[in-house]
């Protein structure tokens, strides 16, 4: 299964945020990387540099890798309505993205485990493939031998952030995925425009 497995951390300073979730090591170096990393004095970024930056941000923010982040793209810009938002909703409509949001796991590296361990089923049929598109409607649920999973216990317990888009129910440990999200609904810190613009060149 094709994803990123390098240093989290260094990829968060590169960027300025902890694209990753919680990260102690971020907070301590919050600056890019590298001997120059600190210099206030760094050169200005050029548009297409800073085009880039914000697609290589979405890509390590929902662990996508390049070839499928441009067939994403390629279906967002056939799809009806705005490009840029169409392509944050279908990276929003991955399983292990909407594992992460219902809070059975704490990272999205760590939904994308439990979703390629069958621990969790769509419909009630066992799904392992982490870049499954849900569609409005379809329940998502962690499998009845999995339940009792520490990780999954603990992660829900640590869980408070409730979206609209989707529903949980903690006593029989299963969500729907209600509808797709509004741009205003995704809490990504990710200027979409501008990877619609790269990609248009």
């Amino acid at each position: 299964m094709a994803r990123y497995t390098g240093p989290k951390t260094k990829i968060a300073r590169k960027f300025g945020e902890a694209i990753f979730g919680d990260d102690k090591s971020f907070e301590k170096r919050n600056y890019p990387p590298g001997q120059h990393g600190n210099n206030k004095r760094r050169g200005k970024k050029s548009e297409y540099a800073i085009q880039l930056q914000e697609k290589q941000k979405a890509k390590y923010t929902y662990g996508v890798l390049e070839r499928q982040f441009r067939n994403m793209f390629k279906k967002a810009t056939a799809a009806p309505g705005i490009t840029g938002e169409v392509l944050l909703q279908l990276c929003e409509s991955r399983l292990d993205n909407v594992v992460y949001r219902m809070g059975i796991s704490r990272s999205r590296r760590g939904a994308r485990q439990l979703v390629s361990h069958r621990h969790i089923t769509v419909n009630g049929e066992i799904v392992n493939i982490p870049s499954y598109s849900l569609k409005p409607g379809d329940i998502v649920a962690v499998r009845e031998k999995s339940k009792s999973l520490e990780t999954i216990e603990s992660a829900l317990a640590n869980s408070s952030t409730i979206y609209e888009w989707i529903t949980w129910n903690n006593d029989t440990k299963q969500g729907t995925y209600v509808s797709k999200p509004a741009r205003v609904q995704i809490p990504e810190n990710i200027n979409e425009q501008f990877i619609v613009e790269l990609y248009s060149k």
